[in-house]
């Protein structure tokens, strides 16, 4: 394990760099900017190291840039339509940060936070800690959240949330990572094979979030119960794929009983590099990064384009707050929020 150095924010905080090894040459690397994933190297079918995350080369582009590379999301992750909700009669009002949409806790966001950590060598991990106050983003409660990022010799990135809050509040927590398993300076996840282990989808209204809908994939270019490329069916007309810009839609899990399960499998056919995405949470949201605008400052000189890399975000339903059949993300006091997901690579061979 090293600590280094990531750069100063623009508050003159000093933010580092936490890097975690294994004996099968993979390594993770962290910073305490946002709780975020920085870079996750693996080896490729050759043996040859590929680091399958797109991210920054210090926190000032972190700071400056959108897109939530890597970040750590709460207190509600995903959209609030309206942004705002009630809860036990109280009205909360939260920042409309997308359209009249509250997206990932709003111009606040646990993405742009330097968060307490702590190092542990023997268990190969990083917990960072951040307490969330009273009214923080416009959610009601304090709330004392930690976030442990663990390397395993099995080649696995797990993350566990765990927060307690001192009022009933909504929490939603996931990760924000873009994956590009043929490198991150590869360009494009089109050529990327994917299966995801779910039957039904929710329906996006105009401004990408639920209508309250869910709907059956069979059929339908949302349909990945069998494995598909994600640019086979992208630009297709489909209404929701135009709606969205490709794919950047909340699937219904199957097997949904809290218990860690598998949730997807993507394959980059140039490196042969396999990722299991394992889940106990009842949704993901599948995101093609639709709306990557030349951010720069990336690592290796890289700028990232539209579609350079995609997201799976482990997650309860968006806007779930207006919705009583969805699951509920409304965790009471004193109650202990957790979850976990674990993202897991091997090589195939040709």
């Amino acid at each position: 394990m090293t600590i280094q150095p990531f750069g100063t924010t623009q508050n003159g905080e000093n933010a580092v760099k936490i890097t975690l090894t294994n004996t099968r040459g993979t390594s993770l690397a962290v910073t305490d900017f946002g709780a975020t994933v920085v870079s996750l190297i693996v080896p490729d079918r050759d043996g040859h190291p590929t680091d399958v995350l797109l991210g920054y080369d210090s926190v000032s582009s972190y700071e400056t840039n959108g897109g939530f590379l890597g970040a750590a999301i709460g207190r509600v992750g995903n959209r609030i339509a309206g942004a705002s909700f009630s809860l036990n009669g109280v009205d909360y009002t939260l920042d409309a940060n997308d359209g009249p949409q509250c997206l990932h806790g709003g111009f606040n966001g646990y993405d742009k936070r330097l968060w307490d950590y702590t190092a542990d060598e023997k268990a190969n991990s990083v917990i960072f800690s951040l307490v969330s106050p009273h009214m923080d983003q416009g959610f009601p409660g304090q709330v004392m959240i930690t976030v442990t990022y663990t390397l395993t010799e099995d080649n696995e990135l797990r993350i566990r949330y765990c927060a307690v809050p001192d009022q009933d509040t909504p929490i939603n927590m996931t990760n924000h990572s873009y994956f590009n398993l043929n490198g991150h300076t590869d360009g494009s996840c089109l050529d990327h094979e994917a299966v995801i282990y779910a039957g039904f989808m929710t329906e996006s209204r105009e401004g990408v979030y639920p209508n309250g809908n869910i709907l059956s994939v069979r059929d339908t270019p949302f349909d990945f119960t069998v494995p598909h490329t994600f640019g086979e069916r992208i630009d297709g007309d489909h209404p929701q794929l135009v709606l969205a810009g490709g794919y950047d839609h909340n699937y219904v899990l199957n097997d949904y009983y809290g218990q860690l399960r598998p949730a997807a499998k993507v394959r980059g056919p140039k490196t042969g590099i396999v990722m299991e995405v394992l889940t106990d949470a009842p949704g993901m949201q599948l995101y093609t990064g639709n709306f990557i605008d030349d951010f720069g400052g990336g690592k290796d000189g890289m700028v990232y384009k539209k579609r350079s890399g995609f997201c799976m975000e482990t997650q309860f339903f968006p806007d779930a707050v207006h919705y009583t059949h969805f699951p509920s993300i409304i965790c009471k006091k004193g109650q202990v929020y957790e979850s976990e997901t674990v993202y897991r690579f091997t090589a195939e061979r040709k």
